[in-house]
């Protein structure tokens, strides 16, 4: 297995390792409720060093982009960052991804770790009809997650930048705690605000040490990967191999919101009438109404027994205290207010779906 530029740093802090992607990384370092309530509340860092970075460049790397991303790449300008799928000739989904321009001609793609190889393949594919320059800086790059109402003032001290002028989804690079050329964007995966930063491999550690120098005040407290699944699935977002994957709807999972026909994307006639006539199955959120955790397989069923859907995620929220869930399921059981059940071990508990996000912050 790989392992980030920070792996002695999670060891020295009690980190429990697991594999992830292709790396060993760190699951959790207290308890996964301690470290889920601390971003919400406060703010917390996230190792995730290990996802890919894929620099797209030249006159002919927006073409390449709009042809490969689901959402109008056009639409960007330096400094603005954007979310993606690539969708593939089936109607599946390749990858999610976020895409930032740093200049007019010049791209940094961010694509999931468990991706990396099959991502990089794909679009030098697609390219040979383009000729952009490509450029695969996973493993010249690392990332730093700071989420939390507290991690914009706590990164505010280690920088002359004026953090605040920079809207949701956009980006700058500048200089953090002494360190230059970094990326910080203000990008997430939790709903509770904050930054990412993206630095080279030989800063990352002095720049973990000075974030945790400049939060200590705070409360700041390193994060793992167990705790970035439930807040993330407190919001429904989605997560790749659970909710998308090679053969999922994009538009039955909910990203229709970045799915744009008409920019002729791959796939884009079969996107524009999915988002015309809709899908047989749709991704739903749903809370359950009786003690239980619903999980990835179990099945969800109608009043009368019958088979409807599938659970992709589930968790006992820390914030609601309260199971919750995503899942697809037939169309026709799929409105705001629904009453199914969830299958767990042989037995049907109720649940109700509900509106995205479970949590709003």
């Amino acid at each position: 297995m790989k392992r980030t530029g920070l792996y002695e740093k999670h060891l020295a802090r009690g980190a429990k390792m697991v594999e992830f992607g292709g790396f060993e990384m760190p699951v959790s370092y207290s308890s996964i409720k301690e470290e889920h309530r601390c971003v919400r509340q406060k703010a917390g860092v996230f190792d995730v060093s290990h996802m890919g970075e894929f620099w797209v460049e030249g006159a002919q790397a927006q073409a390449l982009l709009q042809k490969i991303c689901s959402n109008d790449i056009a639409k960007l300008i330096p400094g603005k960052a954007q979310y993606n799928y690539w969708p593939n000739r089936q109607g599946g989904v390749i990858d999610d991804l976020i895409v930032y321009q740093i200049e007019k001609e010049k791209y940094l793609l961010v694509v999931n770790a468990s991706n990396i190889d099959k991502d990089w393949e794909w679009i030098n594919g697609v390219n040979k009809e383009f000729g952009a320059t490509l450029t695969n800086a996973s493993d010249a790059l690392s990332l730093l997650a700071v989420q939390g109402p507290l991690a914009l003032q706590i990164v505010q001290t280690l920088t002359e930048k004026n953090l605040s002028e920079l809207s949701f989804y956009a980006h700058c690079t500048t200089t953090i705690a002494g360190i230059a050329d970094v990326l910080v964007a203000t990008t997430g995966y939790t709903g509770a605000g904050g930054v990412e930063i993206y630095c080279h491999n030989k800063d990352v550690e002095k720049l973990w040490e000075a974030l945790f120098l400049a939060g200590e005040k705070d409360g700041l407290q390193p994060i793992g990967l167990a705790a970035r699944d439930t807040l993330r699935l407190e919001m429904g977002y989605c997560l790749y191999g659970n909710e998308i994957d090679e053969n999922t709807s994009p538009i039955a999972a909910g990203l229709g919101w970045v799915s744009k026909p008409e920019t002729g994307s791959i796939n884009s006639e079969q996107m524009a009438q999915e988002l015309q006539t809709g899908t047989a199955q749709k991704l739903v959120g749903f809370v359950m109404e009786q003690r239980g955790i619903p999980r990835q397989g179990h099945p969800l069923v109608n009043p009368s027994g019958e088979i409807i859907g599938r659970v992709t995620s589930g968790t006992q929220s820390p914030s609601l205290e309260q199971g919750i869930g995503l899942g697809y399921i037939d169309s026709d059981w799929s409105k705001e207010g629904t009453k199914i059940a969830v299958e767990i071990r042989g037995k049907q508990q109720v649940a109700t779906i509900v509106k995205l996000p479970f949590y709003r912050p």
